[in-house]
């Protein structure tokens, strides 16, 4: 067949003699003209450009400009090419009913399609290049195309062609389109100037792009590169060779900040707060608020949700469509084929949709349109979502810095619930907003759902719509259900969280005693009850995912057995998979129902929390400290500074105070004329918003400059009277002023600067921000590190700064080291001191330290720094020792100010207040000649050294170790590190497998293959019964066909049930399989740990051993299961769906090659990227909420250093971090999504043109595009379950890497029998050229000890720290290494005993005295073994039996967590008995007495003297003299015995080093 261009079947194709408009195919040849005019003119300026950008690869995205009608110019575009699509088709479908070709019926619309694409590219380019001249090419083009298409449009009309034929209504809808370009060109002409005017327009880039830290190009991007995420492909791709950092994400655009946000939401509220002022008992809405701003996106969300679902039904209708019309044609192929007459070779529409193959290109086209309009309704959700958290969480910040006091403190609000509205409340409504499009698009795809259903099966289809309508509501059950089994586990697993930690804590005590196991088995009990609640939560969770698989099946079941035997004409394959696609779209909204439902009552609950919190009392407003005009109190007279005499330690209080007296100091001070700093006039009342006054009656002043104390008994107002002065609490009555000092002196240069009415405050509980030591004392002000050393000096605060890992770069608090009270305080004061502030108010800041620190920072701190830099200070204390140095007294009682003035007027005017001031320091005297043996900083120290370097030889160790790791790591070239980071942990996988035992895998493998190949025999016999069914219509007697139908719907019921019954177990054996593992996995975990060597818990922090139980136990139970049964289906429906069509049609493999490729490099890309962006997503998280909780914690120190906005700002920076990761996670996931979807689109046109061409009969036509559309559904998943598999097998990976450890060897050469039963009854200890090494690579740390101590002798160990005393101790229980020499205990040589016995034998007392949770007679013997008078002859030994009969219960008296309700003495004290209640010969002392005062101490020697008389006793000394009444001493140097005598022989050997030791403890 020859190619002409009019064709050369007809003679009148060339003839013009009507008039050269009136020959059709000259008017199409005139349509080619604007088209090739196009692609002359914009050919060469495209290849110039792009040649010379090539030297600059990418051009910078700060020249991305929008021209005006940026967005509607890409749309009309995209019709536009959309319309050249249809009129191609429509030519060619024309012209194959034509004798011969016809070129000129779809060559100028193929021209066209070029040139609009052209066009498109050509533009964007002139946009990045921001040169809009170039744009006057389009302008002409438009003008062009649309007069051809007119004329064309024109010719139709007079030729008479009805409107119902498709090439008219093509043109049409042409002239308009273009119509509508030439005016959007027209309006960038008119806005921009740049042609036919003589000033053209400059314009500048968005801010945010001028900015090269903004990395999310999202809002900047052109219309194409927004719906395909194509801007992300950069990140993706580099995240491959780099992981993601903050640095890679950068900032957020401005418009999606949160402070942008906050002031958005700020406004709309106090509007609708505005509207209910008038109406008391209304609140305002918050729902209004949110929705007036962020009501646009919502809008623009759900218009893309609508567009979205109805395009979801052309799946169904074109599967109809295309199978009628194969059926249609195999049936036809008989009859022959009219050909057209040329002249009329016009379509009618419905003649052009029977078209199977325009069918196929249609489904292509609307399936890639409704998943861009689907991923980008997603995509406005989730950023709207983010906005609206970022904007709740600003608020709620700012009214946490305004709330009351008092609603903190009269718990009205507690910490907890501010918790949760951060962290959950505000990710409710987020989570809401996401699933808020759902709520309205859900109904109308129902409804749509049902018609089109009725439509195609009448009655029949309502059966099977009221069949997922009923058992809808079951799913709504089901999840509710779930949430309580959620939280039933959550709080069993916090209990267990809770003992798992006091073993860790208490480690070392339970392995000296061998009660690992008592212990053990708690823990184990609690896990029981967690994992029977974890049952019923995978239950409801596997009954969840069964509905979901089982609904469609037993729906489609009920429809066409109903049919079956309603209608008398057999089913149409078209019907039957249009039907059965039409329920899969109906299932998807029915589940999703139940969750928004339940989403929607969350949020509904939490706006109501947030309205509680925000409509709840505030702080009163801070005009208070500007400072009044009316008190300014002009300064007369500067006072000369007081020299402060050095405390005599030794001389008594009361002589001080005497000579303190001196009236020589009187003159220097007229107090009624110096200046006064803060005044309280009017009979101050003071309340914490009870409306009873706490303080009453307050009338006082502080003056400046000068040192006030503020005195009184526990609990009389002190810090009540600071907090009223700071305005934290109610004032009933009465006025708080700050005078402003006029500062004329030129010694006040410096002070001019500090900040005037903001005050320096260390509150009375220490409160210590997440950050390094330095950032706590500095609290943002400037650096200065002359003020800086003089403060951590003055606090003393060098040598605890000294020991910490990385000196005061170190972090602290919830997420670094743990401070002991006195470090936390001291830094507190240290922070107070530092910063540059006039009033300094110090709230009993002596309370948590000892004597020599409390005198150091007395000393230094406030008379030296604070006096010299002439500061106000305001002192609450309890030391009346300091009386003596206060410039001005306020003395309280139950809340009144009972004295005020200076030492001297107390002491003239009450002269009976000052005597009971007298006898108190008398007391405090006598309690300091006690304190001054006991040192406890030094000891608190020595505690942070041994949580800091359990051993010395640790931190060689780790140094040695990173070493080596940085070396091996430059080693590794890039490539393994990115093969690493691209890999799947299929190992960690199989291992997590195979815990769940082989039996349930086995079970999970085949039941999982049962259960889809019966879902594919399904479908498939669907489709041999329909096609059956056609084919024996014409020929078959009615009898046959009725026992045809049964057997046809016997068969497919049978299948159905069996379906649904494996759907169901298989359900339950993944759950099933995931529960086992997890079971076992933390049964191995916590009996590995508690056997591991106690070096292991030195070198590893608690912090990290706890995370494998919490967040790692966590996942393994919950989140790993679902995951996997998730990635199973979805894989394994993918499969069976590529294996059925190529079953139907198998040309379709060869297609599938390139597809599985591109499939397989976006999945392997994705992973990598999305395992970053979750990890910043999570670590980004953790700052915000700390942020949060401290910010509560310390309000009133907040308030009252002035430090809110910086405190704000921090906020923001850390919501906008958390946000920006949150985003970008959101848009990998938009990115894998779009492109997997195109994808599955693809497969779908694949698929269907190879079944029309190849296809064997119209059933398997039809099975094949079913299955085709539903990988669409299932491809993305396969790629979000393997992202998320691999982050949740980190957890595995992790307890894993702790079964690997090496346990102690806890069997013995000896049978536990063959031990007697009350060995060791004499304790005699011979100790044998012993050597003791902490692990086998370590250098040994006894060296060859020999010893040899007779029964019952009282031994004495001392040595300086690191001598080996404590490793002593501890080789007597092999909690060390014996690598030579032995032990032997009554003539047993230890090391052949199992561990457990010989633990179980000798007791010990440890240096920091250890209580578990549990009542008191658990604490001394939780094996059971003692009677009660046993105990309580313990008790009294300890002289603790009085105390404990006084508790409610007695022995069951209740010991908090760590025994905090008892005092440290009261601890020791109880350990004490707890050894004695074991009944043992020998007794092990390891510093006992380091830690306690001396009356405990005193306590403690006359036990070991008389209870313990016949016992054989090792004490180990922390101080000498302890052990100056013992039979035998040994001194210790560096693993070696340098002295082994009696003490008194010692002694008497004056250069020995046990006489100098002595020396020096006294």
């Amino acid at each position: 067949m020859r190619l002409a261009f009019c064709g050369n079947d007809n003679a009148s194709a060339y003839n013009i003699s009507a008039g050269v408009l009136r020959n059709v195919c000259f008017v199409d040849a005139l349509n080619l003209v604007p088209h090739v005019f196009l692609l002359f003119i914009t050919f060469p300026i495209l290849f110039i450009g792009w040649g010379s950008q090539s030297s600059k690869v990418q051009i910078h995205h700060n020249t991305w400009l929008h021209f005006p009608g940026h967005n509607l110019r890409w749309i009309l575009t995209f019709t536009l090419l959309f319309v050249h699509v249809c009129e191609i088709a429509e030519g060619i479908v024309s012209d194959t009913q034509m004798k011969s070709r016809h070129l000129h019926l779809f060559l100028p619309a193929i021209m066209g399609f070029v040139a609009a694409t052209v066009s498109i590219v050509y533009y964007h380019n002139i946009e990045t290049s921001n040169f809009p001249k170039l744009l006057l090419a389009l302008f002409l083009y438009w003008i062009m195309a649309f007069v051809t298409k007119t004329i064309k449009l024109v010719r139709y009309c007079q030729d008479g062609v009805p409107f119902s034929q498709l090439r008219f209504c093509i043109t049409g809808i042409m002239v308009i389109l273009y119509g509508l370009l030439m005016a959007v060109e027209i309006n960038v002409i008119r806005v921009r100037r740049y042609v036919f005017f003589m000033n053209p327009q400059k314009v500048k880039p968005p801010e945010d792009l001028q900015d090269l830290g903004v990395r999310f190009l999202q809002p900047f991007v052109n219309l194409l590169s927004k719906a395909t995420y194509w801007w992300m492909n950069t990140l993706i791709i580099s995240a491959h060779k780099k992981p993601v950092d903050l640095k890679a994400i950068g900032k957020l655009p401005i418009a999606m900040r949160a402070l942008t946000n906050y002031v958005c939401l700020k406004e709309a509220y106090e509007e609708q707060k505005k509207k209910v002022a008038d109406q008391p008992n209304r609140s305002p809405s918050i729902w209004l608020a949110m929705y007036s701003a962020f009501g646009r996106p919502i809008l623009l969300s759900s218009t893309f949700r609508y567009l979205a679902d109805l395009l979801g039904f052309a799946g169904p209708l074109c599967i109809s469509g295309i199978v009628q019309g194969f059926q249609n044609t195999t049936n036809n192929t008989n009859t022959t084929e009219k050909v057209k007459d040329p002249s009329n070779s016009y379509l009618s529409s419905e003649e052009f949709l029977r078209n199977v193959y325009v069918l196929a290109v249609l489904l292509f086209l609307a399936l890639i349109l409704q998943r861009t309009f689907l991923q980008a309704s997603y995509y406005v959700t989730t950023e709207t979502g983010i906005n609206l958290r970022g904007a709740l969480l600003a608020m709620i910040y700012n009214k946490i810095l305004r709330l009351s006091t008092s609603n903190l403190s009269m718990g009205e609000m507690t910490l907890g619930q501010i918790n949760n509205l951060v962290a959950i409340e505000t990710n409710q409504l987020m989570w809401f907003l996401f699933l808020c499009p759902n709520l309205w698009a859900m109904p109308v795809q129902i409804i749509m759902g049902v018609i089109l259903l009725y439509n195609l099966l009448g009655v029949s289809a309502l059966v099977g719509a009221a069949v997922i309508v009923l058992l809808a509501p079951i799913q709504y059950f089901i999840a509710t259900k779930l949430a309580e089994a959620q939280k039933s586990t959550l709080d069993y697993s916090t209990e267990r969280l809770k003992k798992t930690n006091e073993i860790l804590k208490g480690i070392k005590l339970l392995k000296l005693y061998a009660w690992e196991h008592i212990f053990c088995t708690s823990v184990e009990e609690t896990r029981m009850k967690e994992l029977t609640s974890l049952k019923t939560f995978a239950l409801h969770t596997s009954l969840s995912i069964f509905m979901n698989a089982a609904i469609p099946i037993a729906a489609v079941l009920a429809t066409f057995v109903t049919y079956a035997y309603t209608n008398d004409k057999p089913l149409q394959p078209a019907q039957a998979f249009a039907s059965l696609s039409l329920f899969h779209i109906l299932v998807t909204p029915l589940f999703l129902l139940s969750t928004v439902v339940r989403f929607a009552v969350k949020a509904i609950i939490s706006v109501q929390k947030l309205n509680e919190f925000l409509l709840s009392d505030e702080i009163g407003d801070d005009s208070w400290r500007g400072g009044d005009s009316s008190v300014a109190y002009e300064s007369c007279k500067k006072h000369t500074g007081l020299h402060t005499k050095a405390i005599n330690r030794r001389q008594p209080l009361r002589y001080q105070l005497e000579s303190y007296e001196q009236p020589t100091r009187k003159q220097t001070r007229p107090v009624e004329i110096d200046d006064i700093a803060i005044k309280v006039v009017t009979n101050g009342y003071f309340s914490w918003g009870s409306g009873l006054a706490t303080l009453s009656n307050i009338n006082i002043r502080i003056p400046t400059g000068q040192m006030t104390m503020i005195v009184g008994q526990v609990g009389c107002g002190k810090s009540s009277l600071l907090l009223a002065i700071l305005g934290e609490m109610q004032t009933l009555e009465g006025k708080v002023h700050w005078s402003n000092v006029n500062e004329t002196e030129p010694s006040f240069e410096a002070s001019r600067s500090r900040n005037r009415y903001s005050v320096a405050y260390a509150a009375q509980k220490p409160w210590l921000l997440n950050a390094t030591v330095e950032e706590n004392i500095i609290f943002g002000s400037p650096f200065n590190k002359q003020r800086y050393k003089a403060v951590t000096d003055a606090c003393s605060l060098q040598p605890d700064i000294d020991l910490l890992p990385f000196g005061d770069q170190t972090e602290i608090g919830e997420r670094g080291i743990n401070l002991s009270g006195g470090q936390r305080q001291r830094i507190c004061v240290a922070r107070a001191l530092y910063q540059n502030t006039n009033i300094v108010f110090l709230d009993d800041p002596f309370s948590a330290l000892d004597i020599h620190l409390s005198d150091h920072l007395m000393q230094e701190g406030i008379l030296k720094f604070l006096q010299e830099d002439k500061r106000t200070l305001v002192l609450v204390t309890h030391k009346l020792q300091y009386l003596p140095h206060a410039d001005w007294i306020i003395a309280m009682k139950d809340g009144m100010v009972l004295r005020e003035g200076t030492l001297k007027d107390i002491q003239n005017k009450d002269i009976e207040l000052y005597e009971h001031w007298k006898t108190l320091m008398n007391r405090q005297d006598q309690e300091l000649e006690k304190d001054m043996e006991a040192d406890q900083t030094t000891l608190e120290r020595k505690t942070l050294r041994r949580a800091m370097y359990p051993r010395e030889s640790k931190s060689q160790l780790e140094d040695e170790d990173e070493e080596e790791e940085e070396e091996e790591d430059e080693d590794d070239n890039m490539s393994t590190v990115l093969r690493l980071r691209t890999k799947m942990p299929w190992k960690t996988c199989w291992r997590y497998l195979t815990s769940g035992g082989f039996f349930l895998l086995f079970l999970m493998i085949f039941s999982k293959l049962l259960k889809h190949s019966v879902i594919v025999a399904i479908d498939y016999w669907l489709a041999t019964w329909t096609s059956m069914d056609n084919a024996n219509e014409v020929s078959n007697t009615g009898d046959v066909k009725s026992t045809n139908k049964t057997y046809h719907v016997a068969v497919f019921s049978i299948l159905s049930g069996a379906g649904i019954v494996l759907c169901l177990i298989t359900s339950l054996t993944v759950e099933w399989m995931g529960l086992t593992a997890a079971k076992n996995l933390h049964h191995n975990l916590l009996n590995k740990i508690i056997l591991g060597p106690i070096r292991f818990f030195d070198m590893t922090p608690l912090g990290l051993i706890l995370n494998r139980f919490s967040a790692d136990t966590n996942i393994i139970d919950q989140h790993i299961p679902p995951t996997l049964e998730s990635l199973t289906r979805s894989t394994l429906l993918c499969l069976s769906a590529i294996g059925m069509i190529s079953y139907a049609t198998p040309w379709f493999l060869v297609a599938l090659v390139p597809l599985g490729i591109a499939f397989y490099f976006i999945q392997k890309y994705f992973r990598v990227a999305s395992k970053d962006l979750q990890e910043l997503d999570d670590s980004t998280q953790l700052p915000l909420l700390c942020h949060f909780s401290e910010t509560a914690e310390g309000l009133t120190t907040i308030r009252a250093f002035r430090h809110e906005a910086r405190f704000k700002q921090r906020m923001l920076e850390l919501t906008d971090t958390n946000n920006i990761a949150y985003l970008f996670l959101s848009a990998a996931n938009r990115w894998l999504e779009v492109r997997t979807d195109y994808l599955g689109a693809c497969i779908v046109l694949t698929a269907a043109v190879t079944s029309i061409t190849e296809g064997p009969n119209s059933g398997f036509v039809g099975l094949g595009l079913l299955y085709a559309l539903t990988i669409t559904n299932y491809l993305n998943w396969v790629v979000r379950n393997l992202a998320d598999l691999e982050v949740q097998m980190g957890a595995v990976k992790k307890v894993h890497s702790f079964l690997n450890m090496e346990s102690e060897n806890y069997d013995g050469y000896l049978d536990p029998s063959q031990v007697p039963k009350d060995w060791p009854q004499e304790g005699e200890i011979k100790i044998e050229n012993l050597c003791v090494r902490y692990e086998n690579n370590l250098k040994p740390v006894l060296k060859h000890v020999k010893a040899y101590i007779k029964p019952g002798q009282k031994v004495g160990i001392c040595g300086r720290t690191g001598s080996g005393k404590s490793s002593l101790s501890l080789a007597f229980f092999r909690m060390v290494d014996i690598f030579d020499g032995r032990i032997v205990i009554d003539g047993i040589d230890i090391s052949k005993l199992p561990l457990h016995t010989l633990r179980s034998r000798l007791s010990i007392i440890l240096q920091d005295p250890i209580l578990f949770s549990g009542s008191i007679r658990f604490n001394l013997d939780p094996e059971c073994k003692c009677t009660d008078d046993r105990l309580w002859e313990a008790l009294e030994i300890a002289q603790l039996k009085n105390m404990v009969k006084a508790l409610p219960g007695g022995l069951d008296a209740m010991v908090t967590e760590g025994g905090e309700n008892f005092s440290v003495g009261q601890r020791q004290l109880f350990c004490l008995a707890r050894a004695f209640v074991r009944k043992s010969s020998i007794l092990i002392m390891d510093e006992a007495t380091a830690s306690i005062d001396m009356a405990t101490e005193n306590i403690l020697q006359k036990v070991v003297m008389t209870a313990f008389a016949d016992r054989t006793v090792v004490t180990i000394a922390h101080r000498v003299h302890t052990i100056l009444t013992a039979d035998l001493v040994i001194v210790m140097k560096r693993g070696n015995i340098l002295e082994y005598d009696t003490p008194e022989n010692l002694l008497s050997q004056e250069d020995g080093i046990f006489a100098s030791f002595v020396r020096a403890d006294m």
